[in-house]
C-alpha cells in the first residue's frame, strides 16, 4: 500500500502563501515546507512526500533573513531545485550566543508559541517575559505551559504568577507524561496550525513533544534529583506532523536568549510602563535619572511593579545594544564589500 503524503493544507498552506504564486508557478513548481536543516541541506515535505535539497551557491551570499529556516515554504522546480523562498506570516529570530554579532533564525510561519517552563526552581517570571516579548513582536499567540505539575502540591500559585504577566494570557499546567496533555493542548494543535516550543534546557519540552506526537520523537533526559531539572537533549530544530492534526516545532533549549529587533514586543508586554513613559519630559528619556522622568516618579510612588520595571529597563537596554551592534556590523560589512 503506497505511503499517504500530507496535503498542502495539512502542512499549513493557506491563502497567504497561495496568493504569492503566479498561475504559471502554481502549475510548474512544487511548494515544500522546511522540516529540518543541516548546514546547507534542507529537508522539506510537500504533497509528494519528503524531499532533500541543497541551497544554491548564490543563496549563501544572501542576508540571514533571506535564507530558509524551519517552518518556511520554498518553491522547487521540476528537478527538485529551490527557486525562491515565500514571504512569511511570522518569523522568530534572536541574537546568536557569543561575541559574534549576528542574527540567528529560529522558526517561521508559526501560529502559536508554547512557552514551556516547569513548576520548580526553573520557574522565572523575567525569563518568561523575554519569550512573551518575542512572541508578541512576531504577532504570534503565546501560551505558557507549566510542566511537572505532578511534582508540586499546589500548581495554582505558579499559574497565578504566570497569568499576571499579561491580561488574557493563556496558561496551562500539564504532566507531560500523562496522555491527557493531548486534550489540554488540542485547541492550539488543529490541522494545518503550527505550534513552536521554546524554553530552557530540561523543562520537559522533549517529553511534551513525544506526548503530542504519540511517539518517541525526541530523546528524553533523566531528571536530576537535587534540582528537579532534566538534561538538555534536543540538538536541532525540527518540525513534526501530529497524528491528530497540526504541526509541532521543537527547538534546542536556549541558555542565552538575547532578543533581536524586538522593540514592539517589549513595548506591548510592558504596556503599563510604556503608558507612564509617554508622560516623560523628553521623548528619548531612558528612565535612568533624567529630569522630568515620569517613570521614576511612578516608581517612587510604588505605582509600578519593581521587578517588572527592572526587567523592562534591562530588556530595553539589551535591545539598544543589539541594535548598535548590528548597525556596526552592517557598517563593517559594507566597508568590506567596497574594498
Amino acid at each position: 500500500m503506497p505511503e499517504k503524503h500530507p496535503s498542502l493544507p495539512e502542512l499549513g498552506w493557506g491563502h497567504f502563501f497561495q496568493q504569492q504564486l503566479s498561475l504559471e508557478e502554481w502549475q510548474e513548481t512544487t511548494p515544500v515546507r522546511v522540516f529540518a536543516l543541516n548546514r546547507h541541506l534542507v529537508d522539506g515535505v510537500g504533497e509528494n512526500g519528503r524531499q532533500q535539497f541543497a541551497l544554491p551557491h548564490a543563496w549563501l551570499r544572501y542576508a540571514v533573513e533571506e535564507l530558509p529556516t524551519v517552518g518556511d515554504w520554498v518553491l522547487l522546480d521540476d528537478d527538485g531545485l529551490p527557486l525562491r523562498l515565500l514571504e512569511r506570516i511570522s518569523l522568530f529570530k534572536r541574537m546568536a550566543p557569543g561575541r559574534d554579532a549576528r542574527v540567528q533564525l529560529m522558526a517561521a510561519n508559526v501560529d502559536t508559541l508554547f512557552v514551556v517552563t516547569s513548576c520548580n526552581t526553573e520557574f522565572n517570571l523575567s525569563r518568561l517575559e523575554r519569550y512573551l516579548a518575542m512572541a508578541l513582536d512576531a504577532g504570534v499567540e503565546p501560551v505558557i505551559i507549566l510542566t511537572k505539575a505532578d511534582l508540586v502540591d499546589s500548581v495554582e500559585e505558579f499559574c497565578a504568577q504566570a497569568r499576571a504577566l499579561r491580561p488574557g494570557l493563556a496558561v496551562e499546567s500539564v504532566n507531560a507524561k500523562d496522555a491527557s496533555v493531548i486534550d489540554i493542548l488540542r485547541p492550539w494543535c488543529a490541522t494545518g496550525k503550527t505550534v513552536a516550543l521554546v524554553g530552557s534546557s530540561g523543562v520537559g519540552k522533549s517529553t511534551l513533544v513525544n506526548a503530542l506526537s504519540s511517539a518517541m520523537v525526541q530523546e528524553v533526559g533523566v531528571t536530576r534529583e537535587k534540582d528537579a531539572k532534566g538534561r538538555h537533549t534536543t540538538t536541532a530544530r525540527s518540525l513534526h506532523l501530529l497524528p491528530g492534526g497540526g504541526l509541532l516545532l521543537d527547538s534546542p533549549g536556549m541558555r542565552e536568549l538575547q532578543l533581536s529587533d524586538c522593540e514592539d514586543g517589549v513595548a506591548t508586554l510592558f504596556e503599563e510602563i510604556e503608558a507612564v513613559a509617554r508622560n516623560c519630559r523628553f521623548n528619548d528619556c531612558r528612565h535612568q535619572g533624567e529630569a522630568g522622568c515620569a517613570v521614576a516618579v511612578a516608581a517612587e510612588r510604588n505605582e509600578l511593579d519593581p521587578r517588572r520595571l527592572t526587567n523592562y529597563l534591562k530588556l530595553k537596554a539589551e535591545q539598544e545594544r543589539a541594535d548598535e551592534t548590528l548597525a556596526e556590523k552592517r557598517r563593517k560589512d559594507k566597508s568590506l564589500g567596497k574594498m
